[in-house]
C-alpha cells in the first residue's frame, strides 16, 4: 500500500504541495502577525544570489553547501534591509524593496556571465516543477521515494519542533518585543531564527515548487487564517488547513483544466482568501457591510426619535413630525425617511395618526436616554 502510493505521480505531487504548504504556512503565521511577511518575497529571490556564488566557490549544483550558501543569501538579504532602514534614511518596506531586487539581479547577471552552460534557470526557481518532483527518488527501506518528499518532510520536521519548542516565545516577541526582551526571551533571536528557517525551507521549496508558490503558501494562508480568528493557535490551524487544501484542489483543478500546477496551487489560495475576505464572520466585507448597515439604521433611528421629541407638543409638531420633514428639514432621501419610519415601527418607537409621527412610551424613553444619558431628567 505504501510502495503504491509512493508509486503514485499524482499522490506525489500533491504531498510535496502539501509540504511545502504546512511548512510555510506555520512560518508564515508569525512573519504575517510581526508584520514581516513581505521578507519572505526577499528572501526567495535572493536565494538566487546564494545559490550561483556557492557554485563558483564549489562548483556544486546540490548538497549541504548549496543549502547552506542559499540561505545565507536570504538571511544577507534581511541584515542588508535591517541595518539600511537603521540608518532612517528610508522605511524597511523600502530598504527591503531596494536589497532583494539588488541580490536577485546580481545573481542573474553571475549566471549570465559565467554560468551559461550550467543547469541554473532562473524561470525554474521563480515557479518550479513540481510535476516532475516523482522523476528524481532515492531508495528508503526499499521504497523509491521522490527526493523532494523526502527534504521537504525533513524541513517540516524542523520547522514544526522550532514552532511547538517556543510558541510561547515566538508569541510575545511577535506581540511585545520589549516584554520578551525584559523577560530574558530574546525577541531578536527568535526573529533571526524564524528567517533562518524561512530561508532553509525557501531553499528547499524553489527547485520543487518555485519561488512564487512558497511566497504564496507563506502568505495567503496565514493572513486568510487572520481574517477568521484572533486567536494565534487557531490562527495557524486555519493556516496550516487552507495551504494543505489549496495544493490538494489546485492538483485536480490543474489537471483538470490542463494548466500549470504550481500556478494554481498557488491561485487556490487566493480563491481562498477572497472568500473569507468577503463571508469572514467577523472581519468579512459583508459582515462588515451588514454592520455598517445596521449601524446606519440604528443612527437613523436615534435620529428619528430627537426629532420627533424635540417638536412633540410643540407649534411646529404639525410641519415637524412627518415624513416630508424629514425629507426637506434633516434632508433625507425619501427612501432613506421611509426606511426610518418603518423601521421606528416595527421597533414600536413610534406610531402613525394620519400624516403625523408620535413617539410610543418605548420611544420617549429613548429620547430620554439620548438628552440625558445620565437620567437626571430633563426638566
Amino acid at each position: 500500500m505504501i510502495a503504491a502510493f509512493l508509486d503514485s505521480t499524482a499522490a506525489m505531487i500533491v504531498l510535496t504541495g502539501v509540504l511545502v504548504g504546512v511548512s510555510g504556512a506555520l512560518l508564515g503565521t508569525f512573519l504575517v502577525l510581526g508584520g514581516r511577511a513581505m521578507l519572505t518575497d526577499a528572501i526567495s529571490h535572493a536565494i538566487v544570489f546564494g545559490i550561483i556564488v556557492v557554485w563558483l566557490l564549489t562548483r556544486q549544483m546540490a548538497g549541504p553547501v548549496q543549502v547552506i550558501g542559499a540561505a545565507a543569501a536570504g538571511m544577507l538579504t534581511v541584515l542588508l534591509s535591517e541595518a539600511l532602514a537603521r540608518t532612517r534614511l528610508v522605511r524597511t518596506d523600502a530598504a527591503i524593496g531596494l536589497v532583494f531586487p539588488a541580490l536577485f539581479s546580481a545573481g542573474v547577471i553571475l549566471i549570465a556571465l559565467n554560468a551559461r552552460n550550467v543547469h541554473i534557470d532562473t524561470e525554474s526557481v521563480l515557479l518550479g516543477e513540481i510535476g516532475f518532483v516523482w522523476l528524481e527518488t532515492v531508495t528508503v527501506a526499499g521504497l523509491r521515494v521522490p527526493v523532494a518528499v523526502l527534504t521537504l518532510a525533513a524541513v517540516l520536521a524542523v520547522n514544526l519542533a522550532f514552532v511547538l519548542g517556543f510558541w510561547k516565545e515566538l508569541k510575545l516577541a511577535t506581540f511585545d518585543p520589549v516584554l520578551a526582551a525584559a523577560l530574558g526571551f530574546a525577541p531578536g533571536l527568535m526573529f533571526h531564527a524564524l528567517l533562518a528557517l524561512t530561508s532553509v525551507t525557501a531553499v528547499a521549496a524553489f527547485d520543487a515548487v518555485g519561488a512564487v508558490l512558497f511566497i504564496a503558501f507563506v502568505i495567503v494562508p496565514p493572513a486568510t487564517g487572520f481574517l477568521l480568528t484572533r486567536r494565534v493557535g487557531r490562527m495557524a490551524g486555519l493556516a496550516v488547513g487552507l495551504a494543505a487544501a489549496s495544493a490538494g484542489a489546485g492538483y485536480a483543478l490543474a489537471v483538470r483544466w490542463d494548466v500549470s500546477i504550481a500556478g494554481m496551487m498557488a491561485l487556490m489560495t487566493g480563491v481562498f482568501f477572497t472568500l473569507a475576505l468577503l463571508l469572514a464572520p467577523d472581519q468579512g466585507l459583508i459582515a462588515r457591510a451588514l454592520h455598517l448597515r445596521a449601524e446606519r439604521a440604528a443612527n437613523d433611528a436615534r435620529t428619528l426619535v430627537a426629532h420627533l421629541f424635540t417638536h412633540q407638543h410643540t407649534a411646529a409638531m404639525d410641519a415637524e413630525n412627518t415624513a416630508r420633514a424629514l425629507i426637506e428639514h434633516l434632508r433625507w432621501p425619501e427612501a432613506r425617511a421611509r426606511a426610518a419610519i418603518l423601521s421606528g415601527l416595527d421597533r414600536d418607537l413610534v406610531r402613525r395618526e394620519g400624516p403625523l409621527l408620535w413617539l410610543t412610551e418605548k420611544g420617549q424613553a429613548m429620547a430620554r436616554g439620548i438628552f440625558d444619558p445620565a437620567g437626571r431628567g430633563t426638566g
